[in-house]
């Protein structure tokens, strides 16, 4: 399932997909920022769900023993990799996977690898994804949004799985990490100048202007 887009674009140009990674831990805001996207873009960006919320969601066991975050995350692994698969087709201009295939490794308990486990390397999982855009979790605890229904984690875990993903994906040659703020708008704007530098110029043109761009605010890039 893809976001709506409600941007008229006339364009009909095949393009070369370029595949966004936005991730960050819990309570990122990384929903609010997908919502937006059907809004302010064409529909020739594409939005992907997050595979982790199509598991658990779906009703895979949520087990807290070492067994149990294996299998899940193997499953979350699978989703993610066939799910990016399903916009080949299409050939649109961007495709933003809710998380990637990196942050299972997050949340993999050990022994080993989770890429040893699926036969593939961190390499070959990097390369997946031209941009990574990181969106901090929030530090106050009373800042930290609990409103999702799957989401179980204290702002103590959420703050610490975002660390985690942060080191997983420190590898990523072009990662942008957005650091939480006071003004949830602030990093609302870093997020969709980073996409619109990524338009192709045949739908740069109807992406709609975001009025409450900070000048003084810039994402951290590495």
């Amino acid at each position: 399932m893809t976001l709506r887009s409600w941007v008229r674009c006339d364009c009909t140009a095949v393009h070369t997909p370029k595949r966004v990674a936005l991730t960050g831990g819990p309570g990122a805001g990384k929903t609010a920022v997908l919502e937006l996207v059907g809004h302010l873009f064409c529909h020739h960006v594409r939005v992907l769900p997050e595979s982790a919320g199509i598991v658990f969601g779906g009703g895979f066991p949520r087990d807290s023993r070492p067994d149990g975050q294996r299998a899940a995350q193997r499953a979350i692994f699978y989703v993610q990799r066939e799910l990016e698969s399903t916009t080949a087709q299409d050939h649109p201009a961007i495709v933003i996977c809710d998380r990637g295939t990196i942050d299972g490794m997050a949340y993999w308990p050990g022994p080993g690898s989770l890429f040893d486990e699926v036969g593939t390397t961190l390499d070959e999982q990097l390369a997946r994804y031209d941009v990574v855009i990181h969106l901090r979790t929030p530090r106050i605890a009373e800042e930290y949004n609990v409103d999702n229904p799957l989401r179980i984690e204290t702002a103590v875990q959420a703050a610490a799985a975002d660390q985690r993903i942060l080191a997983a994906w420190a590898r990523h040659p072009r990662r942008f990490v957005i650091d939480a703020t006071m003004d949830f708008l602030v990093k609302v704007t870093q997020t969709m100048e980073i996409l619109k530098a990524l338009l192709p110029s045949c739908c740069e043109h109807h992406a709609v202007s975001i009025p409450f761009v900070d000048p003084h605010a810039g994402p951290a890039v590495g």
